[in-house]
């Protein structure tokens, strides 16, 4: 299982759709406050459907709270950010690494990054555009991190039905 760290997140309707995905792939979801918005949201709920009630999911106070309840994040944190020199991509990701996103307006600070720059990652896109939405670089991310491990513990095979048409 992979974790998914979502660092003062802003938008709930993005945080509903990483929670689906989390759900959808059993990764295990962190939530960094403050948040910009309340747990039991209407936005937050329409967007993580009926998928929420099985998301296995923790919430912290601040980033200095995360790191003391979760020591093993310690040297197994990715962190995702348009000014990491390696992309998502070149990392090896290994069952129970974190995966940690910043807000949606500032992205992870500064001091962050710095202290963690060998293991920063981006996604690469066209350099006049700032970045891409949040759900959208969780999906990508993500679903990279479970390819290098060949989706484990997920569906191996679609179920196309072939119908007769007349």
């Amino acid at each position: 299982m992979f974790n998914i760290v979502l660092l003062e997140p802003e938008i709930p309707a993005n945080t509903g759709n990483i929670g689906r995905t989390c759900v959808a792939c059993g990764l295990r979801l962190h939530l960094i406050e403050p948040l910009g918005f309340i747990i039991n949201d209407k936005n937050l709920k329409r967007a993580g459907m009926d998928y929420w009630k099985d998301l296995d999911w923790h919430l912290y106070n601040d980033y200095e709270d995360f790191l003391a309840k979760n020591p093993d994040s310690i040297g197994r944190t990715y962190y995702a950010t348009t000014k990491a020199h390696k992309t998502y991509a070149d990392a090896d990701y290994k069952p129970g690494d974190y995966i940690m996103f910043g807000k949606e307006s500032a992205g992870i600070p500064e001091e962050i990054l710095v202290r963690n720059e060998e293991a920063c990652i981006r996604i690469p896109m066209k350099e006049e555009y700032r970045s891409l939405n949040l759900s959208n670089s969780v999906a990508v991310i993500a679903y990279e991190a479970m390819r290098q491990n060949d989706f484990k513990s997920l569906e191996e095979y679609g179920k196309l039905h072939r119908l007769k048409w007349q």
